[in-house]
């Protein structure tokens, strides 16, 4: 054969031009943590993706019975209402309770998994508080 090994491989092997910036810039390995490739192809259960979707599904299905029992006025006053709630927030190096939101959705009177195995302030996942405002900001 007239021809190199380089060119064998060459014509066996696409080579593709990476670039620097479009492989290591895409995520932010400090502040998203490691990416797996498998949780970002498929769930790892069925449920997986109902159970994401639970509270949206849920608030949908109250909607559309509140404005079938009150009108249309009801549920529009009620999105308001989570919208100005969502807007309240603490620094972002602050965890929020949302207090207010539980309240609407009724959920201030319910002990649930997320009360008890979810506390953030024993969380191990702490940032920078100067480091935080500055990327909320748009400074970084």
């Amino acid at each position: 054969n007239s021809r190199g090994a380089s060119s064998l491989l060459k014509d066996s092997i696409p080579i593709t031009e990476f670039s620097a910036s479009e492989s290591f810039e895409g995520h932010d390995l400090l502040r998203r943590g490691f990416r797996t490739v498998k949780s970002e192809l498929l769930p790892s259960h069925p449920l997986e993706l109902s159970e994401k979707n639970f509270q949206l599904n849920q608030d949908k299905t109250n909607f559309a019975t509140l404005r079938n029992i009150q009108g249309l006025h009801a549920p529009l006053k009620l999105q308001m209402e989570f919208r100005a709630v969502k807007q309240v927030q603490r620094f972002p190096f602050l965890h929020s309770s949302n207090m207010a939101l539980d309240t609407l959705r009724g959920h201030d009177e319910c002990i649930s998994f997320e009360d008890i195995l979810n506390d953030p302030s024993q969380s191990e996942v702490m940032g920078e508080p100067h480091m935080m405002m500055e990327y909320k900001l748009g400074l970084l």
